[in-house]
């Protein structure tokens, strides 16, 4: 059923006309029935407030969600942070610790090449002095070879004349009071002589005479004779290449030392 409509004019129009009249009849038995509907109104709010209670609870565990939600992503976050913090130090550590390897690397890489240079100059030194050395031993051996040839020259020309010279060695080791001894090398002789001395004719006197090279050395003498006597005599030698007059010549010089 259709409600009513109220008009606030009317009603006011009626009660003006109700206070000019006192007896008149009341407007409020003249109003109309009006029907608010509470039960239904009250139904659709408790509808509506279960709806809304549904809404809110629904809100609230989706707050609660989001809520439960964003703290996982947030420790998500901080654990990855964390994480990336300590691979960037681990990153560092080996950052150093290549640093480091890299200049010990070079370090030792310079040191090297250093001893490489050092080892360089040291063999270039060593092959230096052995060429000089394997010139010089080449030299002594030619010189030794050109001496040992010489010697061996001298040594057959001596073995020649010796049997020529035997019969006159002894005799002038007789007549001169001599004897012929080694001198502790190859290349030298030793001539002893006595009675030379007047008043000791036991008494030697003795000289070495070198036969290594062509010409004849006097190396020391006892007693102790003039240099330049011992020097005209082996001058003599060495022109004649006769042996008796230079050992008389020798006997005459200790002689006239001792008196």
């Amino acid at each position: 059923m259709a409600a009513a409509v109220f008009d606030p004019a009317s009603s006011t129009s009626a009660f003006r006309a109700s206070r000019s009249t006192s007896n008149a009849i009341s407007m409020a038995d003249n109003l109309p029935s009006v029907d608010f509907k509470f039960d239904e109104l009250r139904e659709r709010m408790a509808r509506f407030t279960v709806r809304f209670d549904d809404f809110i609870e629904r809100g609230r565990k989706r707050v609660l969600e989001e809520r439960n939600q964003f703290r996982m992503n947030v420790a998500e976050m901080q654990e990855d942070h964390r994480i990336k913090n300590r691979d960037v130090e681990i990153l560092q550590l080996k950052t150093t610790s290549h640093v480091q390897s890299v200049a010990k690397e070079s370090q030792e890489t310079n040191e090297m090449h250093s001893a490489i240079t050092s080892l360089t100059t040291q063999r270039d030194e060593h092959a230096t002095h052995r060429d000089a050395l394997l010139a010089h031993i080449s030299s002594v051996q030619a010189t030794i070879a050109s001496r040992k040839a010489a010697q061996q020259a001298h040594a057959r020309h001596l073995s020649q004349q010796a049997r020529f010279n035997v019969p006159e060695l002894d005799f002038w080791e007789n007549n001169l009071c001599m004897r012929i001894e080694g001198a502790g090398a190859v290349d030298r002789l030793k001539f002893v002589f006595t009675h030379v001395c007047e008043t000791d004719w036991e008494r030697e006197a003795w000289f070495e005479l070198g036969t290594g090279s062509r010409d004849y050395q006097v190396f020391s003498a006892r007693p102790k004779l003039e240099r330049e006597d011992i020097e005209r005599c082996v001058e003599k030698l060495n022109e004649s290449r006769d042996l008796a007059p230079f050992l008389k010549g020798m006997r005459e010089l200790f002689i006239r030392v001792m008196k």
